[in-house]
Parts: structure tokens; C-alpha cells; sequence
């Protein structure tokens, strides 16, 4: 797998061609449904980068909806739910987002570390999703990161804070304490001394158990789950690059340092400009990063060479990578007996029944899009749905989610 690599695609396909297990941290700061157009402003780094934080079907790709529905039903309930309790764009959007999830979910390791960025516009219905594809044993905190730059309303509070969803792909999660602290202020309620050694500490002393606890200063202590001390990037800052909804590297350097070690990978696959990239590259860690933007290779070049210090060779691939942690299998017959055999004689199209020698072999994800040969990604279509279908994964799929809707109590992803 390449690393300190920039892939400008979209990132449902690249996170398909990625091996399982392969990457150490994912960060990922991604559109909030926010229902605004961003874009740079004229003069910046970033001029002429800009996206759409607004949703419909359109966004939803067809060819991962009936994979996501057969392997997490109640996320198609709960998608449904949402579209009848919310709205059609929340539902997309989290039905673009579920999709996308199920696979950094496969390509993180056992030990890895998981921070979703959002707000309070989504974070309730994101972490509806993140229970059910990490699992609910698996949530390690909300992490509330707390600023005061930006405008404020009069007829509400002040909206000063987003949200971090942090979960582990297992309970064999890396996490470094050091890593995570932060420095120690005067507390009253707490004793202040110098020991033998000259090392300033604090200390309490437990009413009932009469037990001293000492706490050196210079050690710092875990940051609390509020983050206060991190401020957001105002108009002057050196950091800033114009870039719509650019974060500080200080959040990303407390995340990396507190869920990586040196030489692992960090992946974020909304990478924008390159934030991440940068704090983990300044880190001697490696990284992924995967945006739709063509910008965003041009700020990253920029930042490598003066917000990381240094500037080191990066890859910049426009292409789809594909798996090598599968055995390749080109079709055959023993694989179109398997196929007959697992699918009950059907077309995984229509659904229909057909001797053997009516079905063809096809790719359920496409090679253009990431998709290989191997036998996860094979099915038999029957010739009308094969030719409907073609390399366009979106028709077939249509066809084949009015099947799914009756199965799965008529969940419909439409408008």
C-alpha cells in the first residue's frame, strides 16, 4: 500500500481498493449537512476550492446500498426513519456517510483509533451509525472541542463547540497517556510543594482512606472529554489557508499523538487541506489522504513545504487502488457453480430462477471503482440484468433495491 500518498477521487472507491487492517488512525472531518455552499475566498492558498454541504439521493451511490442493507438492516430502518422524522437530505446524507464508514471500519487495524468531526447538526444520528457498524462497546468518548471565534445570534446561545466521536475498532485499542496530556494549572483544592529533586507537584489527600495522591506538574494530566484549550484559526492566522471549515494543527496533533506512534498510518479520507496530512507528517507518522477536490494537491505541496518545516516526496495518484490482501481469482466455471450454488440457482438482479448457462459472471463493484477479482466481489446476473446493468452499477442496482424493499419491510432509499 502506498503511504504519504494524496488520492484526488472520490473516496468510497479508494477506501474499496484499500487493503483490511491497513491503517493505524482515522480522522476524518467530513461535510456536516449543514445545507451551505463553501468555498475559499479570492486571494487565499486554497482560492478556487469549494464544496457543497447539501444532500440528495443523487450523492448516495447505488452501487454500496445493497451491500450496506443486507449487512446492517437496521441501519436501512433507521436511514428510513430518519428521512420520515427529519428530512430527505439528513437521510442521504447519512446513508453517503454509512457507506463510507462500513469501509474505513474494514480498512482500519484491530489496534486502530476511529475520530469522527461533526456537529451538533448530525452528531446524534452519526452516532447511531458509528454504534452499529463499530459497536456500542466500542465508543471511547464524545469529545466536545470548545472555541470562541466566529459570530454569534441573538436570539440563541452563543454556538461554540462541535463534536469528536471517538471509538476503537476493538478493545485492543493503542492509546498513549503522555500523548493525550495536557499541561497542569494551579488547582485550590489541591496542596502545591516542590519535592528533594527541585520537581514542582500537587497533591489531595482522600478524606476517607487518608491516602496522599502527588501529581507531578510537568507530567501534565489526560485531557478532559471538553477541549478548551485549542482555539479555532481566525482570519490572520499563519496556519490558515482560506480553505472552508479548516481546522488548527493543535486538535490534530493531540489526536495523533494520543492515538498513534511513530511510522503508523493516519488516514483521513476528507482530507480538504491537508491538515492532517501535515500534523502527521510534522509527527514522523504516515499518512493517507483522499479528497474529491483537485485543490487540494496544490495546498498540500504548499503546506508540506512550510507548515510541516520540511518537505518530503509525496505520491499524488488520480487512479483507484485495488486489493492485495485477496487472492485473485479470475472467473471460471468452478467459480460460476460456486455462484449458482450460493445464490439458490437466482439472479442477484432480478431474482429470478434460470438453468446455469443463462447467467453471466460479473463484478458486483466494478473494476473502474475499485472493485477486483475475487470471489466476494463476483455474482451471477441473468443476461437481460447483465445488460442493463453493463459497467454502470447504478441501473442494476435500482432494479435490484425494489427486490431488496420487499425483503426488508419496503425500506426505500428514494426521493
Amino acid at each position: 500500500m502506498f503511504t504519504n500518498t494524496l488520492y484526488t477521487q472520490d473516496n468510497l472507491f479508494v477506501l474499496h481498493g484499500m487493503n483490511s487492517d491497513s491503517v493505524d488512525l482515522i480522522y476524518l472531518d467530513p461535510p456536516f449537512n449543514s445545507k451551505r455552499l463553501y468555498a475559499a475566498p479570492v486571494g487565499s492558498r486554497a482560492a478556487g476550492a469549494a464544496f457543497k454541504d447539501m444532500w440528495g439521493w443523487s450523492d448516495v451511490n447505488a452501487a454500496y446500498l445493497e451491500r450496506l442493507i443486507e449487512k446492517y438492516p437496521n441501519l436501512g430502518k433507521f436511514i428510513l426513519a430518519t428521512k420520515e422524522t427529519h428530512s430527505n437530505a439528513m437521510a442521504a446524507y447519512l446513508a453517503y456517510m454509512a457507506q463510507r464508514i462500513i469501509e474505513m471500519h474494514r480498512v482500519l487495524k484491530d489496534t486502530g483509533s476511529f475520530y469522527l468531526h461533526c456537529d451538533p447538526t448530525a452528531s446524534h444520528y452519526l452516532k447511531f451509525l458509528l454504534d452499529a457498524i463499530f459497536g456500542r462497546d466500542n465508543f471511547r468518548n464524545e469529545i466536545i472541542w470548545c472555541y470562541s471565534i466566529g459570530g454569534k445570534s441573538k436570539r440563541t446561545f452563543g454556538r461554540k463547540h462541535d463534536v469528536i466521536l471517538y471509538y476503537s475498532k476493538s478493545d485492543a485499542y493503542f492509546f498513549d497517556a503522555a500523548g493525550a496530556s495536557i499541561p497542569r494549572k494551579p488547582n485550590s483544592h489541591m496542596k502545591s510543594g516542590v519535592d528533594e529533586d527541585g520537581r514542582d507537584y500537587q497533591e489531595k489527600t482522600d478524606k476517607k482512606s487518608g491516602k496522599t495522591y502527588r501529581y507531578y506538574v510537568e507530567d501534565g494530566k489526560i485531557a478532559e472529554d471538553y477541549w478548551t484549550d485549542i482555539e479555532s484559526l481566525n482570519r490572520e492566522d499563519r496556519e490558515r489557508t482560506g480553505y472552508p471549515t479548516q481546522k488548527p494543527l493543535a486538535l490534530l496533533h493531540r489526536i495523533i499523538k494520543a492515538s498513534s506512534r511513530e511510522g503508523d498510518i493516519v488516514l483521513d479520507p476528507f482530507c480538504g487541506c491537508a491538515t492532517t496530512c501535515v500534523a502527521a507528517q510534522q509527527l514522523n507518522r504516515h499518512w493517507i489522504g483522499i479528497d474529491i477536490e483537485q485543490k487540494s494537491s496544490a495546498i498540500l505541496i504548499e503546506r508540506l513545504s512550510g507548515d510541516a518545516g520540511m518537505f518530503r516526496d509525496f505520491i499524488h495518484r488520480t487512479d483507484i487502488p485495488h486489493r492485495t490482501d485477496v487472492a485473485l481469482l479470475l472467473p471460471s466455471n468452478d467459480v460460476k457453480t460456486r455462484l449458482y450454488a450460493a445464490q439458490n440457482k437466482c439472479c442477484n438482479g432480478c431474482g429470478s430462477e434460470f438453468d446455469l448457462r443463462h447467467f453471466d459472471i460479473d463484478h458486483i463493484v466494478p473494476k473502474a471503482k475499485g472493485g477486483g477479482d475475487y470471489y466476494e466481489n463476483f455474482q451471477l446476473l441473468c443476461a437481460s440484468c447483465h445488460r442493463i446493468k453493463g459497467d454502470r452499477p447504478m441501473e442494476y442496482l435500482m432494479t435490484r433495491l425494489r427486490t431488496i424493499e420487499k425483503s426488508h419491510a419496503k425500506i426505500s432509499f428514494g426521493d
